[in-house]
């Protein structure tokens, strides 16, 4: 047995007697191994009356002068500076000429797509750019055009051409090389690349087939992962939880290498984005983990004064500065900063010191970087919020203007070399202007585009293999102690010996997905200490370090988008959500963001996520919800419903194994349901599974399930064949992708068809189902299909059961009326 030393872990108790300071101790630090460490809550140090102090927040600290940084960075990276500003302000005046005018220099073009720019903020994107390195992930503010351009440009800067030749020549834009290299193959291979990177992006704004992610994605989700930039979203805030889940897999991966949160001050006004920095200091990445320090990320304020309209320094937000807000998170305050993003060195130099911050003291960073944007928040924006001259104060500050006064005044660069570079800057951006509108060379998604998004709101990758890192498991799998008892157990019911339930295949489909897979995690609000939902996990506590294995907080949407940037980064999730009813917490989170990456990045992002969701029972109107039509409505979400422990097993085997990412729901009243139907595999086994099942085979009525209900089914089942009546009862088991053929050729031979779920009748997946078989079968019909479901109120305590949801005598009643129809 291990004892702590650290006073926060297991703190010395000076007023409680010996004998039951150690008895308390023994107990509440250690169980069995060191798999199963718990935090010691020490009263005397809760109560502690000391003071609670915050650090002071740096502001504007940066004071070097351009001469200092001349010497230091050397005229061709001072140009290259320069030059990368001024790409980044002329690509961005180009789309407001084309979104305000409908042309550019002459050349018309209709675009009516989001048009949200940065102007004016170039300095933030270059100067957080030059910082990075293309092993760092940046995920893009609500703007982020810039940061894509700055980030690219600073990676052709730095990969040599052979580096560069291969990441074109295998993008999903290589056409655009390829036509590029052929047109003039004496361009250098930078400039070339140069080229590349704003016709993928310019073409992607403009929805031409052409772009980085085929014209799907546009403007708000604009990215091109081999330099290192990551997707931006149109939701405000979107993006941050997302990085945090890329952090969680580089501190996994322990690569050297950071993931970096763009957003905007206005983002500060939404929960999921306080969440992620909690989510990203948790103390156990220091208590409890075997790798020790928090996540390696840095929280990029890109602080304009404005969120949409309304402006968050004196109107919508109460923080004055950003900044503040670090001290709400952790004593460490997140080592928050104010930063003059204005200047471009004041940028370089703070996110060079927060990254090595990061990587060497692991704990994540905070910087609040003071900007301004020129143009509105989109251009339906009314600029109702603001004068003329507040605009006109805040260019005296322009950070393009700006730096080439002082390389003009430094006198190490002439007037007419920079009029050189920007004449070239201004004839490349129109040329690559002129190739995105030209439908010989750029064609639209017109004709194509929905069926694009159609071949990839699934990827359907059976055995799809995650990265691989390094992740020690303590015992051999036959040696869990749980996995020993249910080994014991017999696989279908036969006598009153003790069968396999389907909690238990849960356990063991779960237990083989983290020995198959080494980057997968699990976390819910009590997965490792209770075990999950339904104690699933318990005994896997005895294996499994707590990198992979932990409780989160009670923050449903990040717990979400954490899963959503650990799979883009190249992992797999398990995340648990005890109760369905808490989708409603991760709203955005599921039906805007796992959901829909896969398609928005047209297939270059798989999400192998499984999100666990009890459907409850005896809890009550908020506990005992079932949202499967919810999950179903959506594009992009498999659903998945077992009813019984072998579908269970397979499911979830199916579910671990895959590329998508799949609503899991299971129903609270079936964990210690017993197989009663078909012997449970004892390995991983590659079912045919998504297929209805049909349980009970008759000829007058076909009666559906789908969850709980199927026993209910059963037992009416049986007094129906008393009175002559035998059905066929198919247990759905999936909702999406639902397979009808079974279904069809059921209706076609009883003519008559009866429902049953546990959810609310309106509106219900069940209500779907009907009005497919109708529509499907109409001509073999011989009743209306009749729909079963839950009361149309809310749930009511669980005494009102019986009353409340179908019962067997409520299927009995409804099959006995379609025959008599």
């Amino acid at each position: 047995m291990t004892f702590f030393t650290d006073p926060f872990i297991c703190p010395v108790i000076i007023d409680i007697e010996r004998k039951y300071r150690l008895q308390y101790f023994l107990e509440t630090i250690y169980s069995v191994g060191d798999m199963t460490k718990k935090i010691f809550l020490s009263p005397q140090k809760t109560m502690n009356k000391e003071n609670i102090t915050f650090n002071d927040v740096k502001v504007f600290a940066y004071e070097k002068s351009f001469a200092d940084e001349l010497k230091s960075y050397g005229k061709n990276n001072i140009l290259n500076i320069y030059r990368d500003m001024f790409y980044v302000r002329k690509f961005e005046e180009m789309l407001l000429s084309v979104k305000k005018n409908r042309e550019y220099n002459g050349k018309p073009f209709y675009y009516e797509g989001a048009s949200h720019l940065a102007i004016g903020q170039e300095a933030a994107a270059v100067g957080q750019a030059y910082a990075l390195d293309v092993k760092d992930f940046s995920f893009g503010s609500h703007r982020a055009h810039g940061e894509l351009i700055a980030r690219g440009l600073r990676a052709i800067e730095t990969l040599d051409d052979n580096s560069l030749v291969k990441i074109m020549s295998e993008s999903s834009s290589k056409c655009n090389y390829e036509f590029l290299r052929a047109k003039f193959p004496k361009k250098s291979i930078k400039q070339i690349a140069i080229e590349f990177l704003l016709m993928g992006t310019a073409c992607e704004i403009f929805a031409r087939s052409n772009g980085f992610l085929k014209g799907m994605s546009g403007s708000m989700h604009v990215f091109f992962t081999p330099f290192g930039v990551y997707p931006n979203n149109a939701i405000v805030g979107g993006q941050v939880p997302i990085a945090v889940g890329s952090a969680l897999y580089k501190k996994k991966a322990n690569d050297g290498s950071i993931a970096v949160a763009n957003f905007g001050d206005g983002a500060m006004g939404c929960g999921v984005v306080y969440e992620s920095m909690n989510f990203s200091t948790m103390a156990q990445f220091t208590t409890l983990w075997e790798n020790k320090g928090e996540l390696p990320i840095l929280f990029n304020v890109l602080n304009n004064g404005y969120g949409m309209g309304g402006q968050t320094r004196g109107e919508t937000m109460g923080y004055d500065s950003p900044a503040r807000l670090g001290a709400g998170i952790t004593p460490h305050g997140m080592h928050a900063e104010r930063v003059n993003g204005m200047n471009v060195f004041a940028v370089i130099d703070a996110t060079t010191r927060k990254k090595k911050s990061i990587l060497e003291d692991k704990k994540p960073a905070l910087l609040d970087v003071v900007v301004y944007r020129y143009a509105g928040h989109s251009q339906s924006d009314k600029e109702s919020c603001r004068v003329e001259e507040e605009i006109d104060a805040w260019r005296t500050l322009d950070p393009v203007e700006n730096f080439k006064k002082d390389m003009l005044n430094s006198g190490a660069f002439t007037e007419s070399e920079i009029d050189k570079l920007e004449e070239k800057i201004l004839a490349d951006i129109n040329y690559i202007y002129t190739l995105s509108i030209d439908e010989n060379v750029s064609s639209s998604i017109v004709n194509g585009g929905v069926q694009e998004l159609e071949k990839t709101t699934f990827s359907n990758i059976d055995n799809y293999k995650c990265g691989v890192l390094n992740s020690e498991i303590k015992l051999p799998k036959q040696e869990i102690s749980r996995i020993k008892e249910i080994s014991k157990k017999a696989r279908i019911k036969s006598s009153n010996e003790p069968s396999i339930t389907l909690g238990e295949a849960l356990t063991e489909a779960i237990t083989e997905a983290f020995y198959r897979e080494s980057s997968l995690v699990s976390y819910g609000e009590n997965s490792r200490d209770w075990g999950g939902i339904a104690g699933v996990y318990n005994g896997l506590q005895e294996a499994l370090p707590y990198e992979r294995l932990f409780n989160s907080p009670v923050s449903e949407a990040t717990m979400v988008s954490c899963a959503v940037g650990y799979a883009m980064s190249g992992g797999r999730v398990i995340i648990d959500f005890m109760y369905s009813d808490f989708m409603g917490r991760a709203g955005d989170e599921i039906f805007n963001q796992l959901a829909k990456w896969q398609a928005m990045s047209v297939g270059e992002f798989k999400m192998p996520i499984v999100l666990r969701v009890m459907v409850g029972t005896k809890y009550g109107t908020q506990h005992s919800q079932e949202w499967t039509a919810l999950a179903s409505h959506v594009p992009g979400l498999k659903v998945y419903f077992p009813a019984t422990p072998y579908d269970a097993r397979a499911l979830m085997n199916k579910a671990t194994s895959g590329s998508d990412p799949v609503i899991f729901f299971e129903s609270q009243r079936l964990y210690e349901q017993e197989e009663i139907l078909n012997e449970v595999p004892t390995e991983f086994t590659e079912i045919d599974c998504e297929k209805p099942t049909l349980v009970k085979s008759g000829d007058s009525v076909t009666i559906i399930t789908l969850g709980a209900p199927l026993y209910r089914a059963l037992e009416a089942e049986k007094a129906l064949a008393s009175k002559g009546v035998t059905v066929d009862i198919i247990d759905l088991k999936v909702v999406v992708p639902l397979n009808y053929e079974e279904i069809i050729a059921s209706v076609k031979k009883t003519g008559r068809v009866v429902l049953v779920s546990d959810a609310c009748e309106r509106g219900s997946f069940l209500k779907e189902v009907a009005s497919e078989i109708t529509y499907r079968s109409f001509k073999d019909l011989k009743a209306p299909p009749i729909v079963l479901g839950a009361k149309n109120t809310v749930t009511p305590p669980y005494e009102c059961d019986a009353n409340f949801f179908p019962t067997a005598k409520d299927i009995e009643k409804a099959v006995l009326e379609v025959v008599r129809f």
